[in-house]
């Protein structure tokens, strides 16, 4: 298989392998569930620029390590607390891209540039990207799945947005639910907080391949070899195809307008609780993100859901 060349980064791990024609990018926060706090958001486009860069590249996985892909954003562990408030530990992105600005202006700019623009940059990485999913994706988890340009999971994966159900939001920044699960389906999963596994994400057409979870990075790779194997232009006009096809059916122009939403959901909590909070509480009729019930399957049958 060749030489493996790695770098070093604090929140994720980033290797070459296949003589440099395949890159491996691994989210490294397994205590925390690869939550993304900022420093691994940030490290996360510096590894795909590298690997964008680098024209032995052919094709990038981005995968996470332990038995999660990715539970979403950083909702508060200490580390991620650290990072947003003034001191020697706050990242320095909370000092400028809208960080001084206040109210839902400074809301808005943050998530424009480190929950929004990147992802769609992601997207369109002059790279093919696949994404190496397990456990279950949720939420902002979704969004960085989405990103890449094609998805395999692991038997146990499942995916489920519960932001609406736990946060009383509508649902993550980059709003591509109906495009990658159907309008009905993106309301039905919306609403109720519910996960599909991976066997019905395959059946229609998110995930690509579905292998077991004592062989997904060994398979994964292997997928990844074919691909690698595409010419490099032919590769590249094939993803900028489809991606311009989904975007003059007006992809970009539903998931502005849908981050215009999101930050009038935040707006609406942040003037109910006098800019306390940007998200719904207990009072509002929504869990504690942190005492919210399992999440459930979409069952076909149940109204409840189980």
């Amino acid at each position: 298989m060749g030489e493996t060349r790695e770098m070093d980064y604090q929140y994720l791990t980033y290797e070459t392998l296949d003589d440099g024609r395949i890159a491996r990018i691994m989210l490294n926060r397994p205590e925390a569930r690869n939550a993304q706090n900022r420093g691994m958001l940030v490290e996360l486009n510096e590894a795909f620029l590298v690997a964008e860069a680098d024209d032995d590249v052919r094709v990038v996985i981005l995968g996470g390590v332990g038995p999660m892909f990715s539970a979403g954003h950083d909702m508060g562990t200490k580390e991620s607390i650290e990072e947003r408030t003034p001191g020697p530990n706050q990242h320095p992105t909370f000092q400028f891209n809208g960080a001084e600005r206040r109210g839902s202006e400074k809301l808005m700019l943050q998530e424009w540039h480190y929950y929004f623009e990147n992802t769609k940059r992601w997207r369109n990485l002059r790279k093919i990207t696949i994404a190496q999913v397990q456990g279950p994706v949720l939420a902002a988890g979704l969004m960085l799945m989405w990103s890449c340009d094609l998805i395999v999971g692991a038997e146990d994966a499942s995916f489920a947005d519960v932001v609406g159900t736990r946060l009383g939001m509508m649902g993550v920044e980059y709003f591509a639910h109906p495009w990658e699960f159907g309008p009905r389906k993106t309301k039905e999963l919306l609403l109720t907080g519910d996960s599909i596994d991976v066997h019905e994400a395959h059946a229609m057409g998110m995930v690509a391949k579905v292998f077991p979870n004592e062989t997904l990075s060994e398979q994964t790779l292997e997928f990844a070899q074919r691909i690698a194997a595409v010419p490099t232009m032919a590769a590249l006009l094939i993803k900028e195809a489809v991606n311009q096809t989904m975007d003059a059916q007006g992809f970009n122009t539903a998931l502005s307008a849908c981050f215009t939403l999101h930050q009038l959901n935040h707006s609406h909590w942040a003037s109910i609780t006098n800019g306390e909070w940007w998200i719904a509480t207990e009072e509002h009729g929504v869990p504690h993100w942190k005492d919210a019930p399992k999440v459930r399957p979409a069952a076909k049958a149940s109204p409840g859901g189980g």
